[in-house]
């Protein structure tokens, strides 16, 4: 160790570890007698540097590559296990690698000494492609049920990487998996070792036992681990196959007499039965009942596992949180800090949503305040706030400031969010909070950690009214001397938003000028806008005057950049609509709204008759753009193979925008819609009308037209031995709807294999100038088949079925409204004289002016402004909302006053605003509706 370091400092480390070097030194393959010694130490180098990153070219890796095969003829153990590991990592960069596959296979074989055969079988799997995985199945097979775990976990785990090209000839190699995860015992195997010693290949550790191999029982049951992990990997497209997976193995309600004796595997079943859980909550008991079995485990590990797991369900009650929080909480006072860390991470997690439950482990977690290890220290204090009350704030203030220099930024992050929320929880505390992080502000530190400074004075600033100047002269005095250059961009944004609102605007001016003239290209951009919306939206005209002197200065810079903006901005600012515009106005078109209208109006026949309009085309604020950009495209979300672990995290979904457009170009394919022109709106999300375990499942999109409303019914067939023929979707009216039936178009044949389908029905707006609201009694129609399991053939004769699903529903919300990004203020103004609606409705079911907000936007479909979805209190809140009406209905602006009270509810007064009365009344009957 001692000469390694000394290597490193006089730079003779990265002389014996160059690529160069190491290629020419490969010759040492082709001596005669080989050295066992040397070719090590070589081989040792060559994987050290591809470990750090090192890329070789194809070439150098098929020499190095190729050379290192020529060692299978030396009869040295450990030379042999580091030719494996070496071809193992070349294989992935070198040419022509097949060749060895015979080599690899002859140490594959049973009878030979058995350390070299997880070696070979790790090798194997990255030389051979897909088409070859037959011709090794039966040598796998075998390593998978061998009593060996070193040679079966080294088989599975090969196994699993060999899924993504071979899946169908591994989905044969079931019933080994299963046998190796129910393997009562298995054996290690001594043999001889580099040192001298017997290594033991199951646990690494040495013996001095004499003599050829010494079979020995191993506690580690490691292999159960890899086999339930490719187990999980052939079922994870059958759900039920999965559930009943995890019943057989998880020990019934006890959690004792589990099958799996190793903690990691019963960890890993817990993660696969929290993900069913939450994907499926028809099996939320069962599967809750399990983990709370897990909470009684002679393994900590595994305690915390399902305690964590039953702390992270979507909607969980506090009932449910007792006995998770109660295990939690005896980690709290264990010696081992691994534990207490643990612990005290998810009790800091969940007290972001239930601070209630939590509270009862105060008294513990107040102990680990003073915990020498700082990271857990910092999590028990972060808890507390978020846990305790308005009282002892200022003493958790007082602690943290003690060692904030003491931890790493993550940490600091982590102070800096539970201040955040903490802000919005007691407004009366901001002057404490608001010091404190202007105080480490000025502290070093990285972007992450003043990116999340930032964002908590940004989120004072936008909930909390009393502390906006104080919090924008913080902000302007950290970009006198900010570094980094996202953070200055957005601080002089803010400033352009918020400065002209305030009582003295002109405060500011200095402070965005003083970028103009210190700071980059980047900043000096961003500040010219913000000194223009001084200059637009400022009343007093001593203020405008210097605006345009300051920006007039601006058209001498260097960049071209800032040249273009100072100039346009002094345009602008003369002539009112366009300052309203480019200067006022803070939303973009939706790109992907505005591609889809584009392609219709292209692909209609009459659209040369008629100019493009942009009027329907909903807005979205600009850092809803930003967030829509870096959106990965669909090439690079492609389906890829899971972790071993149950996966926390998936592509992201289609945006509205992208999922209607994917409808209009698969209604544009039926030739029946042509007539129809352009879709004007779909409700892009499924209405689900039967429940996920039914037989047969039914979701239901509804698209408009300016003349008609198509039904789209997506229809899937779960049972493997029966086959749907015509099947059709059957309508009838409740009430009065306003349409007539044209058609319907029935899907042909629906089996298990292709489902879902595709069912049509269409019908006629009697008055295309109303807004059709109303349901229909629906019923699936369909010739029910039987399949003969020999044959694999219908019956030729079949009979007529019927299938009754859930009502559908034309509402207001998703059919006839879009919803738009607008600024509230200008938009309420604008509308002041033109068609308005005030009405008050009584809402006894709703539990808080928090649930009200999440059903009003639900039910309006509308886009929420300025963050008024989050309410900041808990009795009177004002939730602003912008859409779009479809059918040349306009814009639409709603104001919904909201007044909480425990024994009566909410009470709602919702006023509307629009550009057309038909839009008031549609609003307003979506709700009264």
């Amino acid at each position: 160790m001692s000469l390694a370091k000394k290597d490193e400092e006089t730079g003779l480390g990265s002389y014996y570890n160059n690529k160069t070097t190491i290629i020419q030194e490969a010759r040492v393959f082709n001596e005669s007698p080989i050295s066992p010694r040397k070719c090590r130490a070589l081989l040792t180098r060559i994987v050290y540097l591809l470990y750090l990153g090192e890329t070789f070219s194809s070439q150098e890796a098929t020499t190095l590559f190729f050379g290192t095969t020529k060692l299978f003829q030396n009869k040295d153990s450990a030379l042999r296990q580091a030719v494996y590991l070496a071809i193992k990592e070349l294989a992935l960069s070198a040419d022509d690698v097949i060749m060895v596959t015979s080599s690899i296979m002859k140490d594959m074989q049973p009878n030979l000494e058995v350390i070299y055969r997880p070696n070979a079988i790790r090798a194997l799997c990255r030389i051979i492609d897909g088409s070859m995985a037959q011709g090794i199945e039966r040598f796998y097979k075998t390593a998978i049920v061998d009593r060996n775990p070193s040679i079966s976990s080294a088989a599975l785990v090969s196994s699993y990487h060999l899924f993504p090209s071979s899946r169908e000839v591994i989905k044969r190699w079931v019933n080994e998996a299963q046998d190796a995860v129910n393997a009562k015992s298995t054996t290690s195997f001594f043999g001889t070792s580099a040192a001298g010693g017997y290594l033991n290949f199951s646990t690494g550790s040495q013996s001095s036992s004499p003599g050829g191999y010494q079979a020995v029982p191993s506690t580690s049951y490691i292999t159960q681990y890899h086999a339930l992990g490719l187990l999980y990997l052939m079922r994870q497209q059958d759900r039920m196959a999965v559930i009943k997976m995890i019943q057989q193995l998880g020990g019934g309600k006890s959690g004792a007499g589990t099958t799996l004796k190793n903690p990691m595997a019963l960890c890993m079943l817990i993660r696969y039965a929290a993900k069913v859980l939450d994907e499926d909550p028809n099996v939320q008991r069962q599967m809750l009942e399990l983990l709370e079995g897990w909470l009684r485990h002679k393994s900590d590990m595994v305690n915390y596992e399902a305690a964590r797991a039953i702390c992270e369900i979507r909607n969980v009650s506090s009932a449910q949180l007792v006995r998770p929080i109660a295990v939690l909480q005896l980690f709290l006072s264990s010696a081992k800090p691994t534990l207490k860390f643990a612990a005290i991470r998810t009790l800091s997690t969940l007290a972001l949503t239930h601070p209630g439950p939590v509270s009862t482990c105060n008294v513990d977690i107040e102990n680990l305040i003073a915990d020498s290890n700082r990271s857990i220290a910092t999590y028990a204090i972060t808890t507390l706030l978020k846990t305790g009350n308005e009282a002892s704030v200022d003493r958790l203030m007082k602690q943290i400031s003690g060692f904030m220099n003491e931890i790493s930024d993550e940490f600091k992050v982590i102070v800096v969010d539970a201040i955040r929320s903490l802000c919005l929880k007691f407004p009366g505390k901001q002057a404490t909070m608001l010091n404190f992080l202007a105080g480490v502000l000025r502290d070093e530190g990285g972007y992450d950690f003043k990116r999340a400074v930032v964002e908590a004075i940004f989120d004072m600033i936008k909930f909390i009214e009393d502390s906006k100047e104080a919090a924008l002269a913080h902000l302007c005095e950290f970009i006198e001397d900010c570094e980094f250059t996202k953070l200055s961009v957005r601080i002089l944004y803010l400033l352009g938003i918020e400065g002209p609102k305030s009582p003295k605007p002109a405060r500011y001016i200095r402070y965005i000028y003083n970028r103009v003239i210190l700071e980059n290209a980047l900043v000096r951009a961003a500040a010219v806008s913000s000194l223009a919306k001084f200059g637009v939206n400022v009343v007093d005209q001593a203020v405008k005057k210097s605006i345009r002197v300051l920006l007039t200065r601006c058209l001498d810079d260097v960049d071209d950049e800032v040249r273009d903006r100072a100039a346009m901005y002094l345009k602008v600012m003369n002539q009112p609509p366009l300052a309203e515009t480019y200067v006022k106005d803070e939303s973009v078109f939706s790109l992907a709204a505005l591609e889809s209208k584009l392609a219709a109006y292209i692909l209609d026949a009459n659209a040369s008759d008629v100019p493009f309009d942009t009027s329907s085309i909903p807005k979205v604020s600009k850092e809803q753009a930003r967030q829509e950009s870096a959106r990965p495209s669909a090439l690079e979300t492609a389906h890829t193979i899971p972790a071993p672990k149950a996966p926390t995290s998936t592509a992201p979904a289609p945006s509205i925008a992208e999922a209607k457009s994917a409808y209009a170009k698969q209604l544009a394919a039926v030739p029946e819609f042509e007539s129809y022109g352009s879709v004007i709106n779909s409700s892009w999300k499924p209405t689900q009308l039967t429940e996920s375990e039914t037989e047969y499942t039914v979701s239901c999109v509804k698209h408009v037209y300016k003349e008609h409303i198509v039904f789209q019914f997506n229809v899937s067939n779960t049972l493997p031995d029966t086959i749907l023929e015509n099947v059709s979707v059957l309508m009838q009216a409740t009430s009065e709807a306003g349409l007539t039936e044209d058609f319907i178009i029935p899907a042909p044949q629906i089996t298990s294999a292709n489902s879902p389908q595709v069912v049509y029905v269409s019908f006629t707006r009697e008055n295309p100038a109303e807004y059709v609201l109303g349901s229909f009694l629906s019923t699936l129609k369909f010739i029910s088949k039987e399949v003969d399991p020999s044959s694999g053939e219908p019956e030729e004769e079949g009979y007529e079925d019927e299938y009754q699903v859930e009502e559908v529903e034309i509402g207001a919300g998703s059919e006839y409204i879009v919803p738009t990004y607008a600024s509230f203020e200008s938009e309420w103004a604008r509308m002041a004289n033109g068609p308005s609606v005030v009405e008050t409705f009584s809402l006894s079911a709703m539990d808080s002016i928090k649930a009200a907000c999440d059903s009003i936007i639900e039910i309006l479909n509308m886009e929420p402004l300025g963050g008024s979805e989050h309410p900041t209190s808990q009795s009177v809140h004002s939730l602003m909302l912008a859409g779009i009406i479809t059918g040349g209905g306009g814009k639409a602006i709603v104001r919904a006053r909201m007044t909480y009270i425990s024994d009566t509810g909410v009470t709602l007064e919702l006023g509307v605003r629009a550009e057309k009365e038909a839009a008031c009344n549609l609003v307003i009957a979506a709700i009264g509706g």
